[in-house]
């Protein structure tokens, strides 16, 4: 049974939400049976849904065909146990035939990453937004992020005009924006934090009232990934603090060494916890040895997941 829009914009309106990284083999070929296998170690953990082929999952980098493959495996082996949204992006006729495979799949809802490379004006992008949300009955969250954002004034028109459009996900990091389109729009939309390693900012974007984060390092640390979000949430300063200065700000040193590397770290610390899924696909790159033996430190310092 579908799931309407505003069951979406129920789920994820608290909780945890995280992006899995897509599973290939030694060839870059995608790998269902260990991306079902990482599935199925997740949704135990408690997020409240799952983005399938999300910016985290590479959806940048699938083919159709991939695509396809990613969101059906996503969608059967996540049923009755957690919510699976698909990723959808690029050009306007490209994003609305993958949401609509996502919707033919089964998937609760999508998100609509940026339409890539060309700049666009804001009546443009908002156009792309309404030509998809209309393509669809499912839910739809629209991700301001790089050369793809709205203001207020846009939203409030795409609110009226597109009923199934029930969230918007900040991967910007604006606080002046944020707090111009949260007061503007109020309870019409699920407001979801989205910037690169989302817990770094979870407690100021909880402040204004975006309590809820995608976490990219529940892909290898389910149990602390939960923990903090847990702690963030019972304002529980001490064990944020204690996290942010032993794991994370140590973490994002590693992650900013390179563009890319907020995918690649990713994926290596599925590799380090005994589920790897392969190498990240050009134009990424994966982290050296180096990188690769620091990160592991971090993780070890965390005890058991």
């Amino acid at each position: 049974m579908q799931t309407s829009p505003q069951e979406l914009k129920s789920i994820v309106s608290e909780g945890l939400l995280s992006f899995p990284i897509t599973d290939f083999d030694k060839n870059g070929d995608f790998r269902e049976s260990t991306y079902i296998e990482r599935l199925e170690w997740l949704a135990p953990y408690g997020a409240t849904a799952l983005f399938a082929a999300g910016g985290t999952g590479e959806f940048f980098s699938l083919a159709a065909d991939e695509y396809s493959k990613v969101i059906n495996a996503a969608v059967k082996t996540c049923a009755g146990k957690v919510p699976i949204l698909a990723g959808a992006g690029g050009p306007t006729r490209t994003a609305i035939a993958y949401a609509k495979e996502a919707q033919r799949l089964g998937a609760h809802g999508v998100l609509l990453m940026p339409h890539y490379l060309t700049e666009a004006s804001e009546e443009g992008i908002a156009d792309h937004v309404e030509q998809v949300c209309k393509a669809l009955d499912v839910g739809v969250i629209f991700y301001n992020r790089a050369n793809s954002r709205l203001g207020p004034d846009s939203l409030e028109r795409l609110a009226d005009r597109c009923p199934n459009l029930i969230g918007f996900k900040d991967g910007v990091g604006d606080i002046e924006h944020m707090v111009k389109v949260r007061r503007r729009m109020g309870d019409r939309f699920s407001y979801l934090g989205g910037l690169p390693t989302a817990e770094v900012y979870a407690a100021a974007y909880k402040a204004l009232g975006v309590p809820v984060y995608s976490s990219a390092v529940f892909n290898f640390i389910p149990k602390t990934a939960m923990d903090f979000y847990r702690a963030i949430a019972a304002e529980d300063h001490a064990t944020v603090g204690k996290l942010i200065d032993d794991f994370f700000l140590p973490y994002l040193e590693i992650r900013n060494r390179r563009a890319g590397y907020a995918v690649s770290i990713v994926k290596a610390g599925a590799r380090l916890v005994g589920h790897d899924a392969g190498p990240v696909r050009a134009p990424l790159t994966d982290l050296n040895d180096s990188e690769l033996a620091d990160l592991d430190s971090l993780i070890k310092k965390l005890g058991p997941q």
